[in-house]
């Protein structure tokens, strides 16, 4: 069971080592709350008086011994006691997979880490907009845009190690998985040549979860038994169009909206039908959430009007989510230019 209560100028004591409590201090504070500290479980003995009459005790699992006497003794005097996790290690990276964009989305791994920032270094396909109610640490925006990018990913590296090797706990939060062209990689790397621990906490990758947002499911039983991610970032050479036409099933293209027009040309004179069905789906569970459908031969010009970020999905399996329009929310996404896959 998870309460939210108001503790602006309520005070609390928050019990647990320097150390283990640094994190739990932090975000009490930010919440408002008046703080008072009890780091030894020496101050708390079972014939005196109790430290303070507060209105919660915040209690950090620091592995001392004696704090359940004081504990028992706040609850029976009607004190709220919330149990609080010991902050991790200083001086760490955790790379984050922060999924399509939804906080809803956001793993129980990934929560946690949030949790126990001192520093986040965010990008701006992540869930940043609500990071506040999630972190009490440092918020940096280094995210990048089409055409601008204020920080480099070599002077990201170098922030992320620099924060760490000065002892703060670090969380660089990325939109979707950070294997899945997050670069993710070149990030652990970077930590790994300095000598920083680094973990990393995979996300729902937009591969999936955006068609899906729109109803397209990736596979389909007897309609497509594989699908293919591909990053459309930069254009593709004749060869991989050959490629991904001949090998079937469903293909799935993140950053593709700038390179369709060489995409769609490629893959019809590498033998895919004109009549394939594509979907471009914008802004995946984000307001304004928008699916585009048209057919191979069509779509540069269907889609003329649309932006990322967006997902484009090419294969049978659009017409398999036209088909169960109706169901389900995101369904009426559909409908716009879905009479092409008709013909009209």
């Amino acid at each position: 069971m998870q309460l939210s209560i108001d503790l602006s100028g309520r005070e609390v004591l928050i019990t647990g080592s320097d150390a283990a409590a640094r994190q739990a201090v932090r975000r009490y504070r930010a919440a408002g709350a008046i703080i008072s500290r009890l780091s030894a479980p020496a101050g708390a003995r079972e014939d005196g008086p109790l430290p303070e009459r507060p209105f919660l005790v915040a209690a950090v699992d620091d592995g001392q011994p004696g704090w359940d006497t004081l504990l028992e003794r706040c609850r029976e005097t009607g004190i709220l006691v919330a149990a609080e996790p010991p902050a991790g290690p200083a001086g760490h990276v955790t790379l984050v997979g922060g999924g399509p964009g939804t906080p809803e989305l956001l793993t129980v791994a990934a929560v946690a880490a949030l949790r126990d920032a001192d520093v986040v270094f965010y990008d701006r396909l992540a869930p940043h907009q609500e990071l506040c109610s999630l972190s009490s640490g440092e918020l940096v925006d280094v995210g990048k845009r089409p055409g601008h990018h204020p920080v480099s990913q070599s002077g990201i590296e170098e922030l992320l190690v620099e924060a760490a090797l000065a002892g703060r706990n670090v969380v660089r939060l990325k939109g979707g998985d950070p294997y899945v062209f997050g670069r993710g990689g070149e990030e652990v790397a970077a930590c790994v040549q300095a000598g920083v621990p680094v973990r990393v906490i995979s996300g729902v990758t937009s591969a999936i979860s955006v068609p899906a947002a729109a109803g397209i499911p990736v596979t389909h039983r007897e309609v497509s038994h594989l699908f293919t991610v591909v990053s459309g970032h930069a254009p593709l050479t004749e060869k991989e169009h050959e490629h991904l036409a001949g090998l079937g099933g469903t293909i799935v293209v993140l950053m593709g909206i700038g390179t369709l027009h060489q995409l769609a040309a490629g893959l019809r004179r590498a033998g895919l039908p004109a009549d394939t069905p594509v979907a471009v789906v914008e802004r995946g569970y984000r307001p304004g959430q928008r699916t585009t459908i048209a057919e191979l031969g069509t779509i540069a010009r269907a889609a003329a009007g649309c932006s990322s970020p967006a997902v484009l999905v090419i294969g049978e399996v659009v017409r398999v989510a036209e088909a169960n329009r109706g169901h389900g929310g995101a369904a009426a996404d559909l409908d716009r230019l879905a009479a092409s896959l008709m013909g009209a």
